[in-house]
């Protein structure tokens, strides 16, 4: 009976994601049906082709759809390069990459399709087949985004940080429209990829800045601590890479979510998804079901969230614009 009734609940969320946005204003599934119709298959192409180089770029284009939607919605402004006013010159953003994929994938299909196919869209598309090629789940995107014309500096500083306390994650998440499930899910992401001890340096070493002899995170498990402290000391290299998901971090999983339980999340923003009761009874839930059924749910509701995160801010009809080159306006 239990079974029965979480595959029911599994197959409703699925349903339900379907029918949300099947034409969300002028977003729809399948967009380019008719004006490009090989426009999906030849962005997994690239895509396809960069992760069999290097498997780190299916993190990178996944990061790359969070920050852009995070910043004056989901309008690929985080490609704009012009200057140093640019969006993606933020602090915030740092490290970002898979612009170079992006960019060929534009080339690509101006080539077949000029003045159709939005950089904003072969962001959001980018993200979902490198999930796919991560061993994540498939999912379904809306398209139809049109490219933003702004690109400044000064709008990343409400970007969700990793030294945020889980108040300010969870208004930041809210001002844009998401739930505090959306949060842990979104986090969740960082399953695959790595970051620089750059961002570790607070966690590890200046926690407590008032406390003498106490200067570490008192979240992480002990026996994790030593290994993050010779790979991060203090002053050392801020450009050591480190893996956000101990032990999988090629792999688009649920051991993310059980890292975080037990105090092997390498991010504080991360650790602080346990500490919130809301936040902890999103992760607690997984682990209540019996495995697959926890993976099953966690990988449609990954889905559902990012493509509720894509519709963020979204320009379509006469709005914006469709770029010729990604990292300039037209």
């Amino acid at each position: 009976m239990f079974l029965q009734s979480s595959f029911m609940g599994i197959l409703l969320v699925i349903i339900v994601t379907f029918f949300i946005g099947t034409c969300d204003g002028q977003l729809a599934f399948r967009f380019y049906a008719q004006t490009c119709p090989n426009a999906e298959s030849i962005v997994l192409s690239v895509v396809q082709d960069a992760i069999a180089r290097d498997p780190t770029v299916a993190a990178a284009l996944l990061r790359l759809h969070f920050h852009d939607c995070f910043v004056e919605g989901c309008d690929g402004s985080i490609l704009i390069d012009n200057g140093l006013t640019s969006e993606k010159r933020a602090s915030p953003h740092q490290g970002l990459r898979g612009f170079e994929e992006i960019e060929k994938a534009k080339a690509e299909l101006e080539s077949v399709c000029p003045g159709v196919v939005s950089c904003a869209d072969i962001v959001a598309l980018a993200a979902r087949d490198a999930v796919a090629l991560a061993n994540g789940p498939g999912y379904q995107v809306l398209t139809g985004r049109r490219d933003g014309r702004v690109s400044n500096i000064e709008l990343a500083a409400a970007m969700p940080d990793v030294d945020d306390s889980i108040q300010l994650l969870k208004a930041k998440f809210f001002e844009k429209g998401l739930t505090e499930k959306d949060l842990v899910l979104l986090s969740a992401a960082h399953t695959i990829g790595t970051t620089a001890c750059f961002f570790m340096n607070k966690r590890l070493h200046n926690f407590f800045p008032n406390l003498e002899g106490v200067s570490s995170d008192p979240s992480i498990n002990p026996t994790f601590l030593p290994g993050l402290e010779a790979r991060c000391p203090i002053n050392g290299d801020v450009n050591v890479r480190l893996a956000m998901d101990s032990g999988s971090e090629q792999l688009f999983d649920i051991n993310i979510l059980q890292n975080i339980r037990n105090g092997f999340a390498v991010l504080a923003s991360d650790a602080r998804l346990n500490d919130d009761e809301t936040t902890k009874s999103v992760i607690d839930s997984y682990f209540s079901l019996p495995s697959p059924l926890s993976v099953q749910a966690f990988e449609v509701d990954f889905a559902d969230s990012i493509v509720k995160m894509g519709r963020i801010g979204v320009k379509t009809g006469f709005q914006g614009e469709i770029r010729r080159v990604c990292s300039s306006f037209n």
